[in-house]
């Protein structure tokens, strides 16, 4: 039997995931690895110590379904010192193993076979194997580069009112957004919810990089928060990006109880719980955060005008990021075929690895001439990925 048929149908078209295939490559090649977004230090002492406590104590069972209440409560503590509004830590915040369980729990646990669920692309590839796992219809409104003016990818309003129908159950909004940098403006999110109360639409809002904007005059606005949106919005969110802890994959979807009824009703099957003496861990971050994401965002902000004056030294068009620990970068100067083409020769001949952003698009002539660079490392892992870029040149 072949490997291909022991693959259910509704996976065949996604193959291996494109981070670890770059990073696969990087190590293989001994390349700096901008590829996947993940830090190269380690996060807070106090969530650490935290979790040590955790273990010490006990807490090595079974966390509850929705999560440890300290926890729970954190997070509802949190969105409320935000000014978002006040909400039941039990009611409305399902902890779980990370967003990106958060995403799969959502889009299984609230679409049906034959729904249409709508998506931004380039797109964090999770969303449309998480439709796939729902027997769903995806339905793809593009971000374009920025025009000559301008300064962040843009939607066409047209062609997001055209993705709606009577089948439409739900629309995904990642903002800040993964890979672009974009930050959903007011406006944008108010024509957005218009669309989602018009057409009586769920509204998934990605919000993990909430806490790395770098723009004052980009302030980020959670869905939720707009008028009429609370009981139609599911907001995920997690601490790995904000701490620089992904790897414990703690996360969570706030939402209306009849929204989290279906978040729940897959999360318990997907994992059930949440690793029980690291969701202690999160809850310390959360309450006792300190100056973490104001040094983090200083630093993220240096490495991504560093690499952005670099790239452009190499020929690049860069694209500004005004959020997250990515940016996106037009390479088709440099005469390359596509983006696949321009990654390997960054990785095999200038020992720097970067994301070919095919993967995130449907239509994937809009991603052939871009890549991906992540900036989420230390000050030193961004001086030698900036040494080794010297060395780029026009494909000949």
């Amino acid at each position: 039997m072949s490997r291909e048929a022991c693959i259910a149908e509704r996976f065949r078209p996604f193959g291996a995931s494109i981070f670890a295939e770059m990073t696969r490559l990087a190590n293989q090649h001994k390349a700096v690895n901008l590829s996947q977004g993940f830090p190269d230090f380690d996060g807070p002492d106090g969530a650490k110590q935290a979790a040590i406590a955790a273990i010490h104590a006990g807490h090595a069972q079974y966390a509850r379904m929705i999560g440890v209440p300290d926890l729970n409560r954190a997070i509802a503590d949190s969105w409320a010192a935000r000014g978002y509004g006040t909400i039941d830590p039990e009611a409305n915040v399902t902890v779980t193993s990370g967003c990106s369980e958060a995403i799969i729990n959502t889009l299984v646990g609230i679409l049906n076979p034959g729904d249409e669920v709508i998506f931004f692309e380039p797109y964090f590839d999770f969303y449309t194997a998480g439709a796939a796992m729902a027997g769903a219809t995806p339905k793809f409104v593009a971000l374009h580069p920025p025009r000559k003016g301008e300064s962040a990818f843009w939607l066409d309003p047209n062609e997001l009112r055209a993705a709606f129908t009577p089948r439409t159950r739900a629309i995904l909004v990642n903002t800040p957004h993964n890979p672009t940098g974009k930050v959903f403006t007011r406006e944008e999110l108010e024509m957005i919810a218009g669309l989602c109360r018009e057409h009586d639409v769920i509204a998934i809002t990605d919000e993990v990089y909430e806490h790395l904007i770098y723009e004052k005059s980009l302030p980020h606005i959670p869905m939720a928060t707009l008028p009429e949106m609370w009981d139609r919005t599911i907001t995920l969110s997690s601490m790995g990006k904000t701490f620089s802890l992904t790897g414990w994959k703690v996360g969570w979807a706030i939402a209306p109880p009849h929204l989290s009824a279906g978040v729940r009703a897959a999360h318990q099957f997907m994992t059930f719980s949440t690793a029980t003496p690291l969701q202690y861990g999160a809850a310390a971050a959360i309450r006792e955060p300190g100056d973490y994401s104001v040094r983090l965002r200083e630093l993220f902000a240096s490495n991504r005008d560093r690499l952005s004056a670099a790239l452009r030294d190499c020929g690049l068009i860069v694209h500004p990021s005004h959020s997250t620990y990515f940016l996106m970068a037009d390479h088709s100067p440099l005469g390359f075929a596509d983006d696949r083409a321009f990654v390997t020769h960054l990785i095999e001949k200038i020992g720097v690895a970067a994301i070919p952003p095919t993967g995130f698009y449907n239509r994937k002539e809009l991603g052939k001439p871009l890549v991906r660079f992540a900036f989420c490392k230390k000050a030193e892992t961004m001086d030698e990925a900036i040494k080794r870029l010297r060395a780029l040149r026009p494909a000949m």
